[in-house]
Formats: structure tokens, sequence, C-alpha cells
């Protein structure tokens, strides 16, 4: 069967608690960015590990910008940064033209209301509130 991913589609795979994120480059092949490996380009099968991908295709500049870019080369040198270079930076990036982590400024902004919320009252309840507040409200941002 032949894959429903096109190249310049973003494609998606949770990967424990968040969401794990690459750029189809042709030829079921996925670039995509990892701690151990940076930047590289990778398998389908090998990008999906066993679980469910979720595509998002692109506008058609958006496409062609991603197939323009660098990915086209090969050349995928740039390592792996938790909060400066990681997979979704590398997305964005390449989509977007700016490097960006919705998913990473969600967990700093739920994370910086809790530890907040939980000094004030000293009660868990209220710093797990405000952690999901943090979330939901950088998810609707995210938008």
């Amino acid at each position: 069967m032949a894959s429903r991913i096109r190249p310049g589609d973003i494609v998606s795979r949770r990967k424990g608690p968040v969401m794990h994120k690459g750029i189809a480059v042709g030829h079921n092949r996925i670039l995509h960015n990892t701690p151990f490996k940076g930047e590289h380009i990778c398998s389908e099968a090998e990008f999906s590990n066993g679980r469910r991908l979720y595509v998002q295709s692109l506008d058609v500049q958006a496409r062609r910008r991603v197939l323009q870019s660098h990915v086209e080369t090969g050349r995928t040198s740039r390592g792996y940064n938790l909060l400066t270079n990681n997979c979704e930076h590398t997305v964005s990036r390449l989509a977007q033209g700016r490097a960006q982590s919705p998913q990473l400024r969600s967990w700093v902004v739920g994370t910086g209301l809790a530890v907040a919320a939980f000094a004030l009252t000293r009660h868990p309840a209220a710093a797990a509130a405000a952690y999901a507040l943090g979330r939901k409200i950088t998810g609707k941002l995210n938008r």
C-alpha cells in the first residue's frame, strides 16, 4: 500500500507525554531531530516506531519552502538541544521560517504557574490546577 504522506507534510507521533514531529522529504523518508542523532533522515517505519502517525498537510507555499530548504540537499547537521533545537524547532523552522516549540512553551508556563501556586498555597491541588491552566492558556495561544 502506498504511503498517504507526501513530501513536505508534517508528521507526528506520540512519544510519552509529548508529540514527536518530523517532515516528510519523499520516498518514505522523514527528517526529524532526536537527542542522540540530532537532525537526520530516517525511514517512515523508523520514525513511527510502531505507533500511529498523524499527518498535517501544509499549504502549497509552505510545502515549496520546505522542499527547497536544506532538507532537499540532505544537509542535516544541526544538533539536538531541548531548549533551542528540538524536533518542533526543526519542523517550524522549515515550515514557517522561524524556530519555535509550542509544546516546550506550554510545559514551561504550566510548570512556572504550578510552582508559583504551590509556593503561595502549599497545596498540591492548587499547583496541579495552575499547571493545567498554564498548559491550556499556551495551547490556545499556539493555535
